[in-house]
């Protein structure tokens, strides 16, 4: 697959890439893996002047050496003897870059935890003492929002306020997916747009891994997704295993039953045989793995809350391919993919409003973004917008089949809203039903 999207991204880099001609920049390039951080930072810079260095698991002597023989091809630097200190390497790099302008990468910058964590001070130090003479582009890029969180945003970390520029790669968004879709397969449906979606929440890695394979219809998308040698089922364990640790499995847990539809903390607590609450303050705070909704308007309170996946492979990851690991461990793959055509129009019809949300973000016209539920859960409202700038509101039903949405009945849910919110009273909102058909 060719590369899409990421003009912004690639216009601030160029932009950081000019400054640190004067003066030396120090850029941390984060965001989940597989999002395109690497792609995005080889397309970048010109290969003139330019380094890229990944971070292995091993020992910080063979990893001196790797770096030795790399930075001596690409940008011809002359490291004598045998170093077996990142720091070392590191200060051959500034004063490498006190003579001429230089780009260097060094990927999956947090594995430095596993290999030394005193590189974090020297490189401080080193950073402090010679930025001011060195004309470099730095650029350290890592995949673990925690650790890279620890490294820069802690404020007794050494590196904490080191960082000229701290930029975070999100997935595609729903207009790029669209652009994907036209360009290898014109003619796509809907429903194969919402499949690709649904499928891999815009991470780049997973949209190219189907394009590549001519996986472009959800049918063959389902199919290439489930089989023997798939990518994908072992996915969700390698992304999140280092981010969880060795209490991944009650994590897996809580991350299962929010996909199945246990949304509160009562229903996670019941479904897993303990007390969720901490687990559940950690993926919100610490891992930005899920987040808390609640009714638009609605005082803060724990009872309305409901918790959701912040990313959409997740959902389907742990709602099919993690629930049902025990049919892969004895090769059901053709029992799974029944159970996903036979679960899909429900699965389908969440992941057709989280479509809708984002696209509404998207946009750019709406200052406020909401859905609504009351407490005996009898009334929902789907998706809320509002424009403060225009006065200009949206109510929103969202389902597969436009005929299903009944919009007397959204008029009735959203008199039950302004009547337990106070909001909205005397405005005319647009009522709206979008549904596969909208996309």
């Amino acid at each position: 697959m060719k590369f899409f999207d990421r003009a912004h991204e690639l216009e601030l880099l160029a932009d950081i890439g000019r400054r640190s001609r004067d003066n030396a920049q120090f850029t941390v390039l984060t965001g989940r893996r597989r999002v395109g951080k690497t792609s995005l930072l080889m397309r970048a810079f010109p290969k003139s002047d330019f380094a890229y260095l990944f971070v292995e698991r091993k020992s910080e002597k063979d990893l001196c050496q790797t770096f030795k023989e790399e930075l001596e091809s690409q940008l011809g630097m002359v490291i004598y003897g045998e170093p077996n200190r990142f720091t070392h390497i590191f200060e051959e790099i500034m004063r490498f870059a006190s003579k001429k302008p230089i780009t260097v990468v060094i990927d999956e910058f947090q594995e430095f935890i596993k290999v030394n964590p005193s590189v974090f001070s020297g490189i401080q130090k080193i950073w402090d003492l010679h930025k001011d003479n060195a004309k470099i582009n730095l650029i350290v890029s890592g995949s673990v929002y925690t650790l890279i969180q620890k490294i820069f945003k802690s404020k007794k970390a050494a590196l904490y306020g080191r960082e000229t520029a701290f930029i975070k790669i999100d997935p595609f968004r729903v207009s790029v997916l669209k652009e994907i879709l036209n360009e290898y397969s014109p003619g796509y449906s809907n429903e194969d747009l919402l499949a690709l979606w649904a499928f891999t929440g815009g991470v780049a890695k997973y949209v190219e891994m189907l394009i590549d394979a001519g996986a472009v219809t959800r049918d063959k998308m389902i199919d290439f997704i489930v089989r023997e040698d798939s990518p994908f089922i072992d996915e969700g364990r390698a992304v999140l295993v280092d981010e969880f640790g060795k209490e991944y499995g009650s994590y897996f847990s809580i991350l299962s039953a929010i996909a199945s539809g246990r949304t509160t903390r009562n229903e996670i607590t019941q479904a897993i045989g303990r007390d969720a609450g901490g687990f559940l303050t950690r993926l919100e705070s610490d891992y930005a793995i899920i987040s808390k909704k609640q009714p638009l308007f609605a005082a803060s309170s724990a009872k309305s809350v409901r918790y959701c996946l912040s990313d959409s492979f997740f959902v389907f990851w742990f709602r099919f391919i993690f629930k049902y690991g025990y049919l892969l461990e004895i090769k059901g793959y053709d029992r799974l993919r029944e159970i996903i055509r036979r679960d899909y129009d429900v699965f389908s019809g969440f992941a057709l409003e989280r479509y809708f949300r984002e696209l509404f973000i998207e946009s750019g016209k709406w200052t406020r973004l909401g859905s609504w539920w009351d407490r005996k859960g009898e009334n929902e409202i789907d998706l809320l917008a509002e424009n403060e700038l225009d006065d200009t509101y949206a109510v929103c039903e969202v389902k597969r089949v436009k005929s299903r949405i009944d919009l007397d009945y959204i008029k009735s849910k959203y008199d039950a809203f302004v009547k337990a919110s106070g909001k909205w009273k005397c405005i005319n909102p647009q009522f709206l039903a979008l549904s596969l058909d909208d996309m």
